[in-house]
């Protein structure tokens, strides 16, 4: 990167192995991104052309429309795929981490001083992964079944069955997410690029019989004539239209998986031109036939492009490249959740690790079923992709455009760029992302309310907990004491007794509500107190040298801060078994671990409304234990409770 200033230095960290990063060769890399970062914008072609068509604003199959059409998702993918998210915004990585969270990470590090940026920007980062929880509920949907009714190009009497195939292969997917993916991914990429060379041969040889076609694509003319003579529609199509742009921000929330430049090769090289040779055999295909043909081709124009006898095989091929694209969402599901819990916007949930080897490779039991619940729901509420697509797109261009606000902040205030460049960068980011979202809110009657209504829920949630764990770490550090004089008073008097006892505290000061109920309680201290406060830091990974702080007030008490990333596991016991600064080696068999378990009172003392702290509290019981979470031992564990009013 050629960026010069301070958070310029801090995005181009190179990825590498030892941060968990993407390492191996480029084509590998670029084979893999194929499999599991282009499923989404992969699948697109299946029902994006069709919908601008024949979905619910219909438009005639002539020339006008055909070109205008074929010149918007070009230049949609030009402005918001190539331009916006794989130049621009894939440079904006936090130590090789990509989204919306680590993006928010990021800004928040270099600027979190400058309260007038902070906490809108915060919000904004939460909320656009508020929508994304939307985004992965209709895409396994939306995918799947519009693959699957594929199937009645082949025979018009299997209609009845697209929805049972459709919730069949969606349990058989959510089902088999405990046992992992590792094996089944290594042929997501194989069966990938088989897909994008099928439909790029399908397209082209109809786009041949008409070279017109690509020269109407590439010219920004068409879709302007297509405003100038019906403005109207042509801002309705856009609602249609920006489905071939659906899982653009997946490029860059997969980055840390695959790295910056291999995307980038199998976007150019690859995945674009296999698409727009799609796109241009479709619009080739229905203006070589009569109206009336096309009238009727253009409800499903992906599979007539293939001929009758392989059509079936075509349908197979789109399945499987609906459920690599469910996979991939599902998979990002499990990881924002998991980015989420580590920044504090989300309770401690169950991460299951399906993968000895691979990091990334995560299961959360909660997220999973909850997903699986709402997909099928979906599927039969709405019964075609049709329907499901008047839906998709609002969490897509919401996140899209609140992306382009986080960059906007990256480009004026982190990075040493031209401003008129920058500034021109931002306006036609914000034209382009405003009209396609002005574009989408017509959808709402239809079924666009049910991205932001699971938007709106999530950001509640994730902003409670948020503010309510702020709201009791400050109630218990009110009643805090400062450990010195602690040391000073009570220490002397108490009974020492033999081993280790950690207390878990979320403040590096003061004596921890546990240790002064054991005290009180108990009567005794052991010979050795290690105060321990686990930190995730604005990074994804921290390095081993910088994993632990500690300080030693004397007669035995020691302080130790333990820093993790924001991707990285927390195992206290492993860590503190390396500690050389606090005395002998710590033996498991000796130490025992005391947490403060809080019920918290809802009261009226300002901080949230009584609803939000009754929520919070809600969420509080049932998130995991400390124990589970920090990997404890479960036979040295000692929980004290106490009631606190927030």
């Amino acid at each position: 990167m050629n960026v010069t200033s301070t958070g310029a230095a801090e995005a181009a960290v190179p990825q590498d192995a030892a941060h968990g990063h993407a390492h191996g060769s480029l084509t590998k890399l670029a084979i893999g991104a194929v499999g599991i970062v282009f499923g989404d914008i992969g699948t697109s072609p299946i029902y994006a052309f069709r919908e601008t068509f024949a979905g619910h604003h219909t438009l005639r199959v002539d020339q006008l429309h055909v070109y205008g059409v074929l010149s918007l998702i070009f230049w949609s993918m030009m402005i918001i795929v190539t331009l916006k998210y794989v130049t621009i915004i894939m440079r904006a990585d936090n130590k090789g981490e990509g989204g919306s969270l680590a993006l928010l990470a990021l800004i928040n590090r270099q600027i979190g001083g400058k309260k007038r940026w902070t906490a809108g920007i915060v919000l904004l980062g939460v909320f656009a992964t508020s929508l994304f929880y939307g985004d992965s509920m209709i895409t396994p949907a939306v995918s799947v079944l519009s693959a699957v009714e594929g199937l009645t190009t082949v025979n018009a009497g299997l209609q009845p069955w697209v929805v049972p195939i459709s919730v069949g292969i969606l349990v058989g997917l959510f089902a088999i997410q405990s046992h992992g993916t590792a094996r089944v991914g290594a042929m997501f990429g194989p069966i990938m690029l088989l897909y994008f060379a099928t439909i790029a041969v399908l397209g082209l040889m109809h786009a041949v019989h008409r070279p017109e076609i690509a020269l109407a694509m590439f010219n920004p003319w068409h879709f302007v004539q297509f405003f100038i003579d019906e403005p109207t529609r042509a801002f309705i199509a856009l609602g249609s239209v920006v489905l071939a742009v659906t899982g653009a921000e997946a490029l860059y929330a997969d980055m840390g998986h695959f790295g910056r430049k291999p995307i980038r090769v199998s976007w150019l090289y690859f995945v674009l031109p296999a698409l727009l040779f799609n796109y241009m055999g479709q619009g080739a295909m229905l203006m070589s036939m009569t109206p009336a043909q096309a009238m009727e081709t253009v409800k499903n124009p992906f599979f007539y492009l293939a001929p009758d006898m392989l059509r079936l095989p075509l349908v197979l091929l789109a399945t499987a490249a609906a459920i690599i694209a469910s996979q991939a969402v599902i998979s990002g599901a499990f990881s924002v959740t998991q980015q989420a819990i580590q920044l504090g916007f989300v309770p401690r949930l169950r991460i299951a690790h399906t993968s000895e080897s691979a990091a990334g490779q995560i299961y959360i039991p909660v997220v999973n079923w909850a997903l699986m619940i709402m997909v099928i729901l979906l599927v039969i509420m709405f019964g075609s992709s049709s329907n499901l697509a008047a839906a998709y797109g609002i969490a897509v261009t919401g996140a899209m455009l609140i992306d382009a606000v986080l960059i906007s902040v990256v480009l004026l205030q982190l990075w040493n760029w031209n401003r008129a460049l920058s500034i021109a960068l931002l306006v036609l980011f914000f034209t382009v992302d405003g009209l396609y979202l002005g574009a989408n809110l017509l959808k709402i009657p239809a079924g666009g309310w049910f991205p932001l209504l699971i938007g709106a829920i999530a950001f509640t949630l994730l902003t409670t907990w948020a503010k309510g764990r702020q709201l009791l770490i400050a109630r218990m550090d009110e009643a805090s004491l400062p450990m010195e004089i602690f040391i000073k008073s009570a220490a002397p008097s108490a009974t020492r007794v033999p081993g280790t006892a950690v207390f878990m505290t979320s403040s590096a000061s003061g004596v921890p509500h546990a240790l002064l109920h054991n005290l009180k309680h108990n009567k005794v201290l052991h010979e050795r107190v290690l105060l321990l406060t686990v930190k995730i830091e604005d990074v994804p990974y921290v390095p081993e040298e910088k994993r632990s702080e500690t300080r030693d007030y004397s007669a035995g008490f020691y302080r130790v801060v333990l820093h993790y990333g924001f991707m990285e596991e927390v195992n206290v016991p492993a860590e503190l078994t390396k500690l050389e600064q606090c005395g002998p080696a710590c033996k498991m068999m000796d130490t025992s671990f005391f947490l403060a378990r809080q019920t918290l009172i809802a009261s009226a003392r300002p901080g949230m409304a009584i609803w939000r702290e009754k929520l919070f509290s809600w969420m509080l019981r049932n998130a995991e234990s400390a124990m589970e979470f920090f990997k404890l031992p479960t036979n040295r564990v000692v929980e004290l409770g106490s009631q606190v009013e927030i």
